[in-house]
């Protein structure tokens, strides 16, 4: 199913999704089910809930980062199954992680790398450079769905460290 037609099956409600720990996860607590946009509104979220877990402690920050790189397969895995579309725009926990992986891996912690983390990341996981749309196409389930996600975080990790070695 193309991205055009899998994003024409809408997604499920609020009240629906509250009822599964699986699919609350997956539509990202909710804000996956926001649009225009889900993926760049559950990428917001997900900075928003991890930036008070990394500043508190950075050992808590990749706990919760591995937990949820680890789950993030079944918990897309299900989301997909419950509403029958592979990689469902609503379904963001894969921007979770993706937006994890990019914050945990900054030069600073400061708001200017916080901005250039959420930029690049949503840059990288809308435009699909090769190997991430390769990747996106060869993949199928859960692991697919989280797959190329990961690996836009890593361009885009590596993008600000390229930054910051220039400039600083």
């Amino acid at each position: 199913m193309k991205n055009s037609e899998k994003n024409r099956v809408p997604a499920p409600p609020f009240s629906q999704i509250t009822k599964d720990p699986a699919q609350f996860l997956g539509y990202g607590l909710g804000s996956g089910l926001i649009t225009p946009a889900p993926g760049t509104w559950g990428t917001i979220a997900g900075l928003i809930l991890f930036l008070p877990i990394l500043l508190w402690s950075e050992t808590a920050a990749w706990v919760v980062l591995l937990a949820g790189l680890f789950a993030g397969s079944w918990i897309c895995q299900k989301s997909a199954d419950a509403i029958g579309v592979h990689d469902h725009g609503g379904i963001v926990w894969d921007e979770f992680v993706g937006i994890w992986i990019v914050l945990i891996l900054l030069p600073e912690q400061t708001w200017i790398w916080w901005l250039a983390a959420f930029v690049s990341f949503r840059v990288f996981d809308i435009v699909k450079p090769w190997p991430i749309k390769w990747l996106d196409h060869q993949l199928e389930g859960g692991f697919g769905i989280m797959a190329d996600d990961v690996l836009a975080a890593i361009f885009a990790a590596l993008t600000i460290w390229f930054i910051h070695a220039l400039f600083i």
